[in-house]
């Protein structure tokens, strides 16, 4: 059995990572601010991994929020995640250079110009500036894992994955990804009896995945980590997205005692106007993978927040 570490495991992506690996009785160590280890802190990375000694570190340990969020907070953004990712390298190049590090890498790093983002191209332009503190780190994440693969042999993965949603999720808009941003101010709005802002036009289209469906991949990965196809960047990918306006009609349905007006606050920004991903390498890796469904993903994070009302 690999020993794993799992940066992150309280945060949203991690918890569901955490769920599906204690389901499936895979051991594993959380590491996280909450459990006092500051990741920015390259003394104390270094500590935890010198008694951790891990095979596997799964790194979704970030500073981010919605694109009004990473824009407000882009400074404080940039700076945690560099200090995040030059810390975890130093301190696994001196302690467990063996060791394979996962690195899931949101697709904001794609240019801002692509509409199907192909991993050939992910580096041909500039990001869109709307993503600029936390997509410029992603960039940079996998330019310090070449570099310390270069000079210290240490061995990282880099999953492109789009926008996420699904439970465990933050109940501030502000800091929620966009669609579970969507579904909480819903479940707010029908308890409340209130009117719901949505921020942007609506017209922009994006891929979704369901944290759950990334978990189940990672659980696919651990036990063989050599396959074929994740010596490179790879999409972990469905080709197929909706637009805000399409997602709240979605939504929408599973309110049907809903009385309140939805109201488009057009001030704020939409961000880039499509981000689909190619699944083309995705299939050759996973060809029997089943996603979750829209429909059904949505009704599940519909029923976590219903759970932890109010908030």
């Amino acid at each position: 059995m690999k020993k794993i570490v799992l940066l992150g495991d309280t945060g949203f992506v991690g918890q569901n990572i955490a769920e599906v690996f204690r389901g499936n009785n895979i051991p594993f160590t959380g590491v996280s601010l909450t459990h006092g280890v500051d990741l920015r802190d390259s003394m104390a990375v270094t500590a935890m991994l010198k008694k951790e000694i891990p095979d596997i570190i799964i790194n979704c340990a970030a500073h981010v929020g919605s694109l009004n969020y990473v824009t407000e907070q882009a400074a404080t953004v940039i700076s945690d995640n560099t200090r995040m990712i030059i810390s975890l390298y130093e301190a696994v190049a001196k302690e467990c250079p063996k060791a394979l590090i996962i690195n899931p890498i949101a697709n904001c790093a794609y240019p801002a110009k692509a509409e199907i983002y192909s991993e050939d191209h992910w580096w041909d332009g500039p990001l869109h500036s709307s993503v600029l503190s936390f997509g410029s780190t992603r960039r940079l994440l996998w330019s310090v894992g070449e570099s310390y693969s270069m000079q210290h042999g240490v061995k990282s993965m880099y999953l492109m994955v789009p926008n996420m949603y699904g439970t465990f999720e933050s109940t501030d808009p502000n800091k929620a990804h966009a669609l579970n941003a969507l579904i909480s101010k819903f479940v707010k709005a029908k308890h409340e009896d209130t009117d719901i802002e949505i921020w942007g036009t609506g017209i922009a289209i994006r891929e979704w995945l369901y944290a759950r469906d990334f978990a189940r991949i990672l659980f696919l990965i651990i036990q063989n980590p050599t396959m074929s196809g994740l010596h490179e960047p790879i999409n972990i990918a469905q080709n197929f997205g909706l637009s805000v306006k399409e997602l709240v009609e979605i939504i929408h349905k599973n309110f049907p005692d809903f009385k309140g007006a939805i109201r488009w606050n057009t001030s704020m920004a939409d961000g880039a106007l499509k981000k689909v991903m190619d699944d083309k390498k995705f299939r050759k890796v996973f060809p029997d993978f089943q996603f979750t469904e829209m429909k059904e993903g949505i009704k599940n994070t519909i029923h976590y927040y219903e759970s932890i009302y109010p908030f």
